[in-house]
């Protein structure tokens, strides 16, 4: 009788009690029980990695509120001996580098190729998600070739096309090219993201009596927005860094984007360092703004489908 009461001890401990520790194993910490010295690595870890994207700004920071001979100097110092805020005032009052109007061109053609790319790209990310049509796999790969193009490669073709359109020197000519260049990626994305959801959800849709159209704005575009928002953050700054096309179709000033309008400051003879790193600081700030906005739906949006 005793010998079957330890048995039943035994089996009880082994399948639910607390195992008796193992001499020579180590212990396995649980997320919530995560040691002080991998706390403190993971935080050293984090604090290099902060350093080293966050460095060259400072660096821009620093040399933006510097005078131009401290900058030149054969001995330079990471720290200003005297800050000359008045540089980011002067920087705007060069004549041969309207800034103002730099800035505004440079939104206006990153909104409006962003809106253009995303007006052509959901509908036909959708459809080819959606439908199984004849040249169907032709039709993506060709989308996926045109990534391989960049405008500083057509930059020759594409002044002789928009010459003979007479858009040359125009926000026209910078809108179709950048929407242009950045149309597949953002096809390719939103398709992913179309075929993730299932048929079927389009099927009760219709069978409630919506269209095509309903179903596309009001049952997907709600399920596939991170998506959206990804692809609408890598096409404005795509456009907002766009230079080498801005530099061949847009010849006047005022026109140019903030790309173009920072090498103004770079002479053959001189170059004023300290615009050029005050310049850069402003043209980074709306891009900042838009990723923090936006920064919880880019998230989900890049790690979407990597957790099932």
């Amino acid at each position: 009788m005793s010998v079957v009461t330890e048995t039943r001890v035994v089996t009880t401990a082994g399948r639910g009690g607390a195992r008796p520790p193992v001499p020579g194993r180590k212990r396995r910490y649980t997320a919530d029980q995560v040691s002080l010295p991998r706390v403190i690595l993971r935080m050293a870890a984090g604090l290099i990695v902060l350093g080293v994207f966050i460095l060259p700004y400072l660096i821009m920071f620093f040399g933006s509120v510097k005078s131009k001979p401290e900058i030149r100097s054969v001995n330079p110092t990471y720290f200003p001996t005297e800050w000359h805020w008045d540089n980011f005032i002067k920087m705007w009052d060069t004549p041969e580098t309207p800034l103002v109007q730099n800035m505004i061109s440079t939104i206006v053609i990153a909104v409006f190729a962003t809106l253009l790319v995303l007006l052509v790209a959901m509908p036909a990310a959708y459809y080819t998600a959606r439908f199984k049509f004849p040249g169907r796999m032709v039709f993506l790969f060709l989308v996926i070739v045109t990534q391989m193009l960049q405008p500083a490669v057509l930059t020759s073709g594409l002044f002789r096309q928009f010459a003979a359109m007479g858009l040359i020197d125009t926000w026209a000519a910078m809108i179709f090219i950048n929407a242009a260049f950045n149309l597949s990626f953002a096809v390719w994305i939103m398709h992913s993201f179309f075929a993730g959801i299932p048929k079927e959800v389009d099927e009760a849709a219709q069978i409630d009596g919506a269209g095509r159209l309903t179903v596309l704005f009001k049952i997907n575009l709600p399920l596939v927005w991170p998506g959206i928002v990804t692809a609408i953050v890598f096409t404005f700054v795509a456009c907002w860094n766009e230079f080498a096309a801005s530099l061949v179709i847009l010849s006047t000033a005022g026109n140019q984007p903030m790309s173009v309008a920072l090498t103004k400051f770079v002479g053959q003879y001189e170059t004023s360092w300290q615009y050029v790193f005050g310049v850069s600081l402003v043209a980074i700030v709306p891009v900042i703004i838009l990723f923090m906005l936006i920064e919880k739906r880019l998230v989900g949006g890049l790690t979407a489908g990597s957790v099932k």
